[in-house]
């Protein structure tokens, strides 16, 4: 039996025809770059999202760096964020010119700790690594440093914990920036991912929960001094004119084939997260009686997108290539946090620094997840990995 990963092609079968119809309009209209259905998905999503404002982009990453850029972040401003994430989160901070300050994360939840979140911005005016772990730049240089911003990372799909997060920033007159590349469709206090911080941000790639056939992302935001720097910002920081720019920008649209593969799926969307929650709970009651596996856990007033289901597990290296043996594919997010990164090596995080993503980075890793996944084959991996630990 061979397993996918995640199954883009049973998702296509069923999409197919509305997704020819939307690709084919384009193909008549031509308008290939923000062509109508752009606009037409950008309103779909402010409604879904339930922010003022959308605006479609290139990728996840330029999503970010846009927000950052529109937030008026650059040289040796400072910018807290999580070591347990894709590199794209701390990379565009770093191409800024700004300084990225790691901070631990919880060890149940995965996401960013608030705790360490406040001992991190402490040390930082304060200068004192003894509160909590900073860059050696500004232990020894005697300029100062500001904390600007917050990119909190809702990983997996579970969306950070804003509630105290919202409140840090307002207490220290921080920006608070939504990573929301794996949470889009999921829920925090009955609000959906993407609607917290100041401004949020998700991406289109195509294993994520809602993926076109390329790369894609957007911004969300309810300000409408955000919202225009960022139109302006995704192309070349055009003003009114096409040929006046205002600003520094970038090539960042997001071409209309993808908006109009991308309004296909979001017609089928609600019921894949619902399906992603019936695929999680299977895996949550199937393996809960393994006492070398611990879940991620989601508190009860979130409910994950479950862009991936990832497991903290004991002997990694052997259950996945047992269960490759058996035709199951594995991965593993994340095998070295950010702060041990050699891109990073410049800031003098050090081994130890961030205890709890070391540790986790050694442990997890993540088994087959899709809305498409059936119980037979979810059954098949429990079974195969009950197998592993018994025999």
């Amino acid at each position: 039996m061979e397993i996918p990963f995640i199954d883009l092609k049973a998702q296509y079968l069923r999409i197919e025809a509305k997704v020819k119809e939307n690709i084919f309009r384009v193909l008549e209209h031509g308008k290939f770059i923000l062509g109508p259905e752009v606009y037409e998905l950008e309103e779909v999503l402010t409604n879904y999202v339930g922010t003022n404002h959308c605006i479609c982009c290139s990728s996840g990453t330029d999503a970010l760096l846009m927000s950052l850029m529109a937030s008026g972040i650059g040289n040796g401003d400072i910018v807290f964020t999580t070591p347990f994430t894709f590199f794209a989160t701390a990379e565009v901070i770093a191409l800024c010119g700004a300084i990225p300050i790691f901070v631990d994360i919880d060890p149940h939840t995965f996401n960013i700790d608030p705790e360490n979140l406040k001992k991190a911005i402490l040390a930082v005016k304060q200068k004192d690594p003894t509160i909590y772990p900073i860059p050696d730049v500004i232990k020894k240089d005697s300029k100062e440093y500001y904390p600007k911003a917050i990119i909190a990372v809702d990983i997996f799909g579970v969306c950070a914990p804003y509630k105290e997060l919202e409140k840090i920033a307002q207490d220290n007159n921080l920006i608070l920036i939504e990573d929301g590349a794996q949470s889009f469709g999921g829920e925090y206090h009955f609000n959906k991912a993407c609607s917290f911080g100041d401004i949020g941000c998700t991406s289109f790639f195509p294993a994520k929960p809602l993926g076109g056939y390329g790369d894609g992302g957007a911004v969300f935001t309810n300000s409408e001094k955000y919202a225009r720097m960022l139109k302006s910002i995704r192309v070349h920081g055009q003003g009114e004119d096409k040929y006046e720019n205002l600003r520094l920008g970038l090539n960042a649209r997001l071409d209309t084939i993808q908006a109009a593969v991308l309004l296909a799926k979001m017609e089928v969307f609600d019921e894949e997260i619902a399906k992603r929650q019936e695929v999680a709970k299977r895996y949550r009651n199937g393996l809960k009686d393994i006492a070398e596996i611990k879940h991620q856990y989601v508190p009860g007033d979130i409910q994950s997108a479950f862009a991936q289901y990832c497991i903290l597990v004991k002997n990694r290296n052997e259950l996945c290539e047992f269960l490759k043996q058996k035709g199951i594919p594995t991965a593993i997010y994340y095998k070295k946090p950010l702060h041990l990164q050699k891109a990073f090596e410049y800031l003098g995080y050090r081994q130890g620094d961030m205890e709890v993503s070391e540790r986790v980075s050694e442990n997890i890793m993540a088994i087959p997840m899709h809305p498409y996944l059936e119980k037979e084959v979810q059954d098949y991996i429990i079974d195969c990995i009950y197998k592993f630990y018994n025999q």
